[in-house]
Order: C-alpha cells, then structure tokens, then sequence
C-alpha cells in the first residue's frame, strides 16, 4: 500500500484533500470573509463589474480580484447559490499547494517518500484547511507563490536559463499579488531568498540575478496592474481605501513582537512534531540531508521574524509559515521512519512514543465526542457519520500498533487516515446537528413580499447581504431619505431606538426578523451583526 501511494504522490495529495473537504464542502456557515468574497463574485456576475470589484454596489478595492474571479466562475458553472461550488476553487488551491510541497520537496533533491510526507504534512495541517473558510483569499495567495518559487528553484537549479520557468515564475507571481497584494510576496518570497541564500551560500542566486530581477520585476509588474488601473480609473475612493488599509497595519489588532512564537501549534495534531523538528542541534546530526534541512529551519524561521516585526498581527497570518514548517517536519518524521527500530535511547523515543500515542488515543475517543452529540445535542447519527467515527477510531488503534512494531511509516500513514476520517466525522457530524438557536430566521419568508425596495439602516454586515441574496442599499443617519413612499428598511438591534428621530416621517411598521445565528444565544459563536429586524416604512400622510 505504502509504495503504490509513494508510486502516484500528487495523485496521493489530491485525493486526501478532497476526501476530506469535499463530500462536506457546504456545511460549514458562510464566514464574514468569505460573504465578502461571494458578494463580490454575485456582483461580477449579476452587474458585469469584473475589473472595479464591488461589494453591496459599493467600490471593493481592499482586495484584489483574482480569488474572486475563479469564485464566479465557479459560480457561472454551480450557481450563485451553490456554496459547495463557490468553495471549490479554494479547495483547488489547497490541492495546488500540497503538489508543490512535493515538487519543491523533490526539487530539492528530496527523495520520493520524503517528499510525499511533506506534501501531506502540509495540506493535513489544521490552519491550512481551515483558512479557506475564514479567508480565502490567503489560500490562493500562498499557493500561487509557492508555485512561483518552485520555478524560481527550477530557474536557479539549471545550467542554462529555462524561459518556460522563467515565464511560469512571473505569472504565478504576479497571480499571488493579484489574490491578496503583497503579503506573500513579503512573508514567502522574501524569507525563501534570504534562507535559500544563507543555506546554500548564496553563489546560485549570483549567478542568476539577471534572471531573478527579471522575475521580480516583471512578476510585480503584473501583479500590480490591476492596483494601477483601479488608481488611475476611480483614484478619489482608491486611496481612501488604500490610506484605511495602510492604517490598518500599525493602528488595528496591534500585538508584541513575540505573537507569533507559538507558531508551531497552528500544525493542529503534528504540534509535537513541529516543535521537536525546529530542535537544530538535536536535529542537525540526523537529518538526511542538512543543507536542505538548514534551509527549511530558516525560512520558517524567517517569514516568523518578518511578520513579527509588523504592529497588526493576527493568527491567520501565520499561514504561510506552516509551508516550510510542513517541509521542516517532514525531515524529523523521514528520521524516524529510517531510525527509529535503531534508536535505544529513551531520550529520543519517549517524545515519539507519547505524539503518536496521544494522536492515537484522540482518534480512539473519538466515538465518545459522537455519542456526546447525540445524547446532549439531540443530534441523530446516520450511518455515513458512524462509519466516519468508526474509521477514525479504528485507525487510532492501528497506529499503536504499528507504534509497538516501531513501524513508524504506516504510523504516519495512519495518523494521516485518521485526520481524514477524523474531519469527516466532524462534517458529518456538523451536517447532522440542529439548529440551536429558537429565533433562527432566514430570509425565505421575507424576500417571499418583494413588494417594495429594501434599505439597511447605519449597517450592513456581509453575512445577511450575502444571505439576502441581493444588495441591500445602506442608509445612514445624515443621509437623504429615499424618494418612495414606502419601502422596507433593516434595521440593527442596537440601532431600532433611531428609527423614530431619523424617520418620523413614516409610519414603522414591524414586518419580519432576521437572525441568521445558528448557534444559542450567550455562545461565542452568537454574533450580533447577524441580526436584523424589518420594518415597513410608509411616509405619513
């Protein structure tokens, strides 16, 4: 089994992202990122606004418009209100990066087997499958400049100059700038030339500068475009937009310099191997190979001080870092599959024999979390869930005992089934549980009037936006009322005491409520913004 998996390694990485995101896609609850991404893909479709991006009818010039570009095209062949099939594209990119985990891994003179751990080290990391629901636009960043750094690799590799690389590393490039600016240009490429250059002493990159400043150049030329267009087209709302983002980055979510230094949990389940992998000197006498070793080490390194040293700091930034942290790893579990039936020292086979069984045991218990559900959350499992948790438990079990056996290989293997199965069963699961929340509303029944236009007064989140399934002009206070004589107009729970000193003019007429929360009321998850009550407003005679 392991050598038919090591005989088709893209194949092997593709399958497992989409046996694990896949069947599920659609259970997950539109995030606030994502409603932003959608409504700028319904609003390219339904307005034809592919270039300047809008976002409620309003200029969206905050990010750009590559993610969401795919996303309507997505939607053209799924349907707007397909949000399995608005997904698809993000799910694409993770498939994208797990490749080329691979590739770079090979490229770098890794052999197969090794390679095929880092790929799946990657794509089986927790942040990197849960950032395409919280922000899809850093997938399609990071894969597209992870692609171009593995043709940078392949143009600093070779003898002569490989213009087909050199043309691919432009264009991924400048795709990964049109997705979300610079940022992977800043955390991901800059950090490879600095690593790439201190590990392998920096005479390729000499060699080949002409090459890679015009790379660098021309890559950033593309990706810029559409930033010029939109400048030169509306420059008055551009740079209201660009000065807020800008501002952004040292006035909003400030944190320390040391935010970041955790880094190595957001692996999810290879936590312990993460940490154990950064262990230079333990390492260093181990590795197969310490050059590309020293140079994994030090880009993640690396990419951690750059996005350190910037004031606004959130824990999705530190997306990128899990790509050569995946390929650092990668290096402490291909020592272990070759060493570990040799190895005497209960120094260096405790940690291993207590990661792994700590995985196992979580994928054990995992029947226990099912029957928590049902029991507690009046949730009723059908057969394809159960058959997820039982998978999950029963490749817990056969990782302990290959642990016993010191087979350390069909461990990791197994611990990869296991989270397959595992993130199954939580979909499933997720699929099969009610909603919570008693006063859930959506808007079927009041899109069901359409008799008048609707306005949202002081707010519009993008969740009930994207759910309306159309634009939802925004009143605020100092705004001229709308010329109808009567409409609907949604108003926040916090804003409802204003109705009557902005609007007393009209009668207010109570027509519906909105509330999109699917989880009680007091959790964490209960979001005010997600709420709205409808009034009719009919101007007074």
């Amino acid at each position: 089994m392991i050598r038919f998996l090591e005989k088709r390694p893209i194949l092997t990485i593709i399958t497992v992202v989409g046996v694990l995101l896949l069947p599920f896609l659609d259970v997950i609850e539109v995030t606030i990122m994502e409603a932003r991404n959608f409504i700028s893909a319904r609003e390219m479709l339904t307005d034809n606004q592919w270039i300047l991006t809008t976002m409620n009818g309003e200029p969206r010039y905050q990010k750009p418009p590559l993610p969401t570009w795919l996303t309507a095209i997505s939607g053209m062949l799924f349907g707007l209100k397909s949000v399995w099939g608005l997904r698809l594209p993000a799910v694409g990119m993770v498939m994208l990066l797990g490749s080329m985990v691979f590739m770079l891994s090979r490229k770098l003179h890794l052999n197969k087997s090794h390679s095929l751990i880092n790929g799946l080290v990657a794509v089986t990391s927790v942040y990197v499958l849960l950032i395409i629901f919280e922000a899809p636009w850093d997938i399609f960043a990071h894969a597209f400049m992870l692609t171009a750094v593995y043709f940078i690799v392949r143009v600093v590799q070779a003898d002569r100059i490989l213009w087909k690389a050199v043309i691919a590393a432009i264009l991924f490039l400048g795709c990964s700038i049109l997705s979300k600016g610079p940022v992977s240009f800043y955390v991901l490429l800059i950090s490879f030339f600095v690593a790439y250059g201190i590990a392998f002493k920096g005479g390729a990159l000499r060699r080949k500068w002409p090459v890679l400043v015009l790379i660098l150049c021309v890559g950033l030329a593309l990706g810029f475009s559409w930033y010029a267009y939109a400048r030169f087209v509306d420059p008055e709302t551009f740079n209201a937009i660009t000065a807020k983002e800008t501002g952004n980055w040292t006035s909003y979510n400030v944190r320390p310099f040391y935010y970041y230094w955790s880094f190595f949990v957001q692996s999810g389940l290879w936590t312990i191997p993460a940490f154990i992998s950064l262990l230079y000197p333990y390492l260093k006498s181990r590795v197969s190979d310490l050059k590309t070793y020293r140079f994994t080490l030090l880009w993640t390194l690396v990419a951690v001080v750059l996005l350190s040293v910037i004031p606004e700091k959130k824990s999705r930034y530190l997306m990128p870092v899990l790509i050569p942290l995946a390929m650092n790893i990668g290096f402490y579990v291909e020592y272990l599959v070759r060493r570990f039936k040799q190895l005497t020292d209960k120094r260096e086979t405790i940690p291993v024999y207590v990661q792994f069984s700590i995985i196992g045991l979580v994928f054990i218990t995992s029947p226990l979390w099912g029957i928590y559900v049902v029991v507690f959350e009046d949730t009723s499992f059908y057969v394809g869930a159960m058959l997820c948790v039982l998978f999950t438990s029963l490749s817990g079990l056969a990782m302990l005992y290959y642990l016993c056996k010191k087979q350390i290989q069909l461990v990791f293997m197994c611990s990869v089934f296991g989270i397959v199965c595992g993130g199954l069963s939580f979909f499933a699961i997720k699929d099969a549980m009610p909603i919570a929340n008693e006063q859930y509303q959506d808007f079927s029944s009041f899109l069901a009037l359409k008799e008048y236009p609707v306005y949202a007064f002081e707010f519009t989140s993008p969740e009930l936006v994207w759910a309306s399934g159309q634009k939802l002009p925004r009143l605020n206070a100092e705004d001229p009322l709308p010329g109808e004589a009567a409409y609907y107009l949604m108003v926040c729970p916090t804003c409802e005491k204003e109705l009557s000193e902005h609007f007393a003019a009209y009668t207010a007429e109570k027509v519906s409520m909105i509330n999109l929360n699917s989880p009680a009321e007091g959790t964490r998850e209960y979001k005010q913004r997600k709420m709205a009550t409808v009034y009719k407003m009919t101007l007074k005679p």
